[in-house]
């Protein structure tokens, strides 16, 4: 009688498993793998030695041994992929080979062997013998590997960006294992040991960050970052922004406050502004209270910059965020030029000439150029009833700020969308539907809600309009270049993003001002090198550290003599040593 036995689980389940998971590491890696299962004395060595002697020189290849009684399999595999040892000239594009030294099984006989040849390509030293030394060779132990290549490009571009000034070494490798691996001060010895990298004690790291603020690294590198800029871009322009990083803390003190969130948190926090240039290389770097207005941060910073470099003439470019009438005039009395986006809500005063001559009417890509008043609420000093726009003059427009606006019908179609999804919203808090927190296009009164439908007409008359507010005058920048340089604010926001993302600026673990200030001050220094880096290879830092770090330099220690041989470099990533190379970051 037959009886099924029902399998609960695969006694091999725990192996597949784990082959399943082999598996995924290897295509993960690139890795073609081919397993050889068979009973004793099939041939599976054979097979192992026919396939790897027909590929040697051809593939890189790597053979895993699973025999743990003795090492004969090991043996024959690493025989089959014996290494020639010859002497060559070059000839043309052609190596004529002069004479073979012999062929090397083992690191062993591969570092003893360049040894003779070597030796044999000076002659005139007495008599050599090109044999294998008489004596035993004992087995080459592999005693390092080194991140060399990874390592030489950052530490020469941080000597070639002036940032050795500051004279720390700790500093200094702190802000490269942050590139490297963005993690925490005290887990960035673990990075630095993987890359083969002599480094400083934690404990010398810690002190480290307190010299950083009371030596003022902060203003050295600052300079540092000034005179690269000015030596190898444009200054006349600058730009700013700001962003929050929160901290999982319940509690406030005098800076980590709980503010407006740039990433909608309620968590305390600190705001950070960042100076950059038109390439996005940074400039200056400000720690403000959490709860500090945006539109408050703009005027300390480009202050501190223009003092500490003597600047009398500069372009600052900054969003809507920082529009004020207090921090406009600010920067017009210190001689500074100024470029920030408008309110949208601005456009019926400032536009409201255009509005009365032509309606709603836009063609796409148009510009207008008027004036815009300085304070909220004031008369505006353009005529809606003449129908040509004022051209902006301080002295004959001494209450009013030059307007750039800009239509865009693509810009419209989005604006467009947008405010149907409000509208749509606003329908169904006012139907009931949903119950949420007032929408924008809902009014209340006597506690029943209307949808307000003025005020969504107005909006929808204001769509695909952008505008700029500057203190140029259009003989000295016309119009479409104000548009062109507002819109190279997305090189601060990449750096931002830069911070956030690749160099993870979050300081999870300061608690202090003084620790945060100097966290700041080793990411402000790593967003530095790694632009430059990104600048010159034409690649994201983190595509530049993915593809340099798995070339590792490896020491080899046999009998008495120690060999470093270099890693072998693929194509792609000698191109990017060799695009780093031109730009002088890695000679």
């Amino acid at each position: 009688m037959t009886q099924r036995v029902p399998v609960i689980e695969r006694i091999m389940g725990a192996n597949d498993r784990l082959a399943a998971d082999n598996r995924a590491r290897l295509d993960a890696a690139g890795v073609f793998s081919l397993n050889f299962l068979a009973s004793p004395g099939a041939g599976k060595t054979s097979l192992v030695e026919q396939t790897v002697s027909r590929l040697a020189g051809r593939l890189r290849l790597a053979v895993i041994d699973g025999d743990i009684a003795t090492s004969i399999d090991a043996d024959r595999a690493a025989a089959a992929g014996a290494t020639a040892v010859q002497i060559a000239e070059r000839v043309g594009d052609r190596d004529n080979v002069i004479e073979h030294v012999g062929s090397a099984r083992t690191p062993a006989e591969l570092v003893a062997l360049l040894e003779v040849a070597r030796a044999r390509m000076h002659p005139g030293q007495g008599e050599l013998e090109l044999t294998m030394p008489a004596g035993p060779v004992r087995q080459g132990v592999i005693t390092g590997k080194r991140c060399a290549l990874l390592w030489q490009v950052l530490t020469s571009g941080f000597r070639e960006l002036g940032f050795h000034a500051v004279g720390d070494d700790a500093f200094e490798q702190m802000v490269l294992a942050r590139i490297v691996e963005p993690t925490s001060k005290a887990d960035s010895v673990r990075v630095l040991e993987e890359i083969g990298v002599e480094h400083a004690s934690l404990r010398t790291m810690f002190r480290s960050l307190k010299r950083c603020q009371a030596r003022g690294y902060r203003d050295t590198l600052a300079a540092a970052c000034y005179e690269h800029a000015s030596t190898a871009g444009d200054l006349s322009l600058v730009l700013y922004d700001v962003t929050t990083l929160y901290f999982e803390a319940e509690d406030e003190d005098d800076l980590r406050k709980v503010g407006y969130s740039k990433e909608r948190r309620v968590d305390p926090q600190i705001v950070v502004g960042l100076l950059v240039d038109r390439a996005g290389f940074p400039l200056e770097i400000g720690c403000y209270e959490g709860n500090k207005a945006e539109t408050a941060t703009i005027i300390p910073i480009v202050k501190a910059f223009q003092k500490r470099h003597s600047i009398e003439d500069m372009v600052v470019v900054a969003d809507a965020g920082m529009l004020s009438s207090s921090n406009l005039r600010e920067l017009d009395e210190a001689n500074l030029r100024f470029i920030v986006g408008s309110k949208v809500t601005k456009a019926p005063k400032d536009l409201a000439s255009h509005f009365r001559w032509h309606g709603d009417a836009f063609t796409d890509g148009q510009i207008i150029d008027t004036l815009t008043p300085k304070h909220a609420g004031r008369k505006g000093e353009n005529d809606p009833l003449v129908k040509a726009e004022p051209g902006w003059e301080p002295g004959e427009h001494p209450g009013s700020w030059r307007a750039v606006w800009a239509y865009s019908a693509k810009r419209a179609a989005r604006d467009a969308k947008t405010l149907t999804l409000q509208e749509n919203r606003a329908k169904a808090v006012v139907a009931g539907e949903k119950a949420a927190r007032t929408p924008r296009f809902v009014k209340t009164s006597n506690g029943s809600r209307t949808l307000d439908e003025a005020s969504l007409a107005r909006a929808r008359r204001l769509e695909g309009l952008k505008g700029y507010v500057t203190n140029i005058p259009a003989e000295v920048m016309p119009a479409g270049e104000v548009i062109g340089s507002y819109h190279e604010l997305w090189h601060v926001e990449q750096s931002f993003r830069m911070s956030k993302t690749d160099l993870r600026a979050r300081p999870m673990f300061n608690h202090t001002r003084d620790a945060i200030e100097a966290h700041l001050t080793v990411v402000f220094t790593a967003l530095a090198l790694s632009r430059e880096v990104q600048s010159r290879s034409g690649l994201a830092i983190r595509n530049v550290i993915r593809q340099l770090r798995p070339l590792r330099s490896a020491t080899i220690a046999i009998n008495a003599a120690t060999q470093t041989f270099a890693p072998q470099v693929p194509p792609a990533q000698q191109a990017i040593l060799d695009a780093l190379k031109n730009h002088a970051l890695s000679d």
